[in-house]
């Protein structure tokens, strides 16, 4: 057992939300088996035996690593595209860039990039859409693998409503996906998610075979989206005119459940949310995404009254790899529709909460003993201006907030892998 001792601020969440908060804190870690041995105040451990490695960390809060419900790692390279909304926006950036990624040396690069920019940005668990194409699953589980990272990834099922090069089949889709997940789900630290894209580009025999996946292999995840835009709802309802909703389309073919991710969920009703919470299923609140596709302000307060919710970058059409930045964005969607999201929701929200989420809360989300040591250092003083506003606060609420609304990329100082610094 390789001991590492990390000194510094410490906060993290516990499974009700509670913070636990260490002005002084000791994190403990076991770095060959990359997990938490203890998470205390320093002065309860004053005599550490030498041999056990120090580190300090002065003007820095340690927590666990963000988590990231949602993103798109083909998308990298049309982050920041101009002027449209979902469906045109797919059609003109996404699906071209998508087309790419026949190349597998291609998709291995992005997925090195990609992987590169979440550990910059404190993000060391997200749940990711790769393309159609299968090896464009292989090369992001290869690169995660080879970081030994936690992350949940899938191909995208597509078999109609899309250009050529991008349609798998029913038949090929299933067989593609049975495979990979054979190949990579519960393989070290890695899971897989069927992965439709979303019900306009599915056909129904498409729909029908991601829920045999499911059925076939319990534990496997679901993520695809939902309810993001009024077009979007629009078209589904005349593909499907025998279905009741768009959820609905989803509830026949067997996709609702404790292990799915539906994102958005924008323009759902209760009826909708309560459905959705009866199946254990979860809305991915995308806000950076939502804000710049004009799709919509998602309400927080009434979904989260009714069904899971977790947040989520939505990388490309979302603009920030950093979960700060997500933080601040859903700051303000909330407070247009007069609810005031307070800083230590939304930090349970991107550690703890989203660990719980997508069921993973066994493995991250907290510093509870056993857990695997996945954890930031973020920089109270990262940039001259959150500098001279965290020195005016007056409470840990109070900088976590001037953190969550000033910082970005710059303010997470170290990141930690398995208790190992990347």
């Amino acid at each position: 057992m390789t001991l590492h001792a990390h000194f510094g601020e410490i906060l993290h969440y516990l499974p009700d939300g509670r913070p636990e908060y260490f002005s002084d804190g000791l994190l403990l870690v076991d770095e060959d088996s990359g997990t938490i041995i203890e998470c205390t105040a320093a002065q309860s451990r004053p005599d550490l035996p030498d041999h056990i490695r120090q580190t300090r960390h002065p003007n820095a809060l340690l927590m666990p690593g963000f988590i990231d419900s949602h993103c798109h790692y083909p998308q990298i390279d049309i982050m920041a595209s101009y002027g449209e909304q979902l469906l045109d926006w797919l059609n003109q950036y996404t699906f071209p860039a998508e087309a790419e990624f026949a190349d597998a040396a291609h998709a291995r690069a992005v997925a090195e990039f990609f992987l590169d920019e979440l550990q910059n940005a404190g993000t060391t668990t997200a749940m990711v859409f790769a393309t159609s194409h299968p090896q464009s699953a292989d090369a992001f589980f290869e690169a995660a693998r080879a970081r030994n990272m936690r992350h949940i990834c899938g191909k995208v099922l597509m078999d109609r409503n899309a250009p050529a090069a991008l349609l798998d089949s029913a038949r090929s889709g299933y067989a593609n996906s049975k495979t990979l997940i054979e190949r990579w789900h519960n393989q070290g630290r890695l899971k897989y998610a069927v992965t439709p894209r979303f019900a306009i580009t599915s056909t129904p025999e498409q729909l029908a075979s991601a829920g045999k996946l499911l059925a076939e292999y319990p534990g496997v995840y679901l993520q695809t989206h939902l309810a993001e835009n009024h077009a979007e709802i629009d078209f589904t309802a005349t593909l499907f005119p025998e279905r009741k909703s768009y959820l609905d389309v989803y509830e026949h073919y067997g996709l609702l459940g404790a292990t799915s991710t539906f994102a958005h969920g924008i323009h759902l009703n209760d009826a909708e949310r309560r459905r959705l919470g009866d199946s254990g299923s979860q809305i991915a609140f995308c806000p950076s995404s939502n804000l710049f596709l004009g799709s919509g302000l998602f309400n927080l307060s009434a979904s989260r009254a009714l069904c899971g919710v977790s947040f989520a970058s939505d990388i490309g059409a979302g603009n920030s790899y950093c979960m700060l930045a997500t933080l601040a964005a859903a700051y303000q969607v909330c407070q247009l529709q007069g609810y005031a999201l307070s800083a230590h929701e939304a930090f349970y929200s991107i550690t703890q909460g989203n660990a719980q989420s997508l069921r993973l809360d066994a493995h991250i989300g907290n510093f509870n003993t056993g857990k695997e040591a996945d954890f930031i250092a973020l920089d109270w003083q990262a940039t001259p201006l959150l500098a001279r506003r965290t020195a005016r606060c007056r409470s840990l609420e109070e900088k976590l907030f001037a953190l969550m609304m000033l910082g970005d990329d710059r303010a997470v100082k170290a990141t930690y892998i398995a208790g190992k610094k990347v």
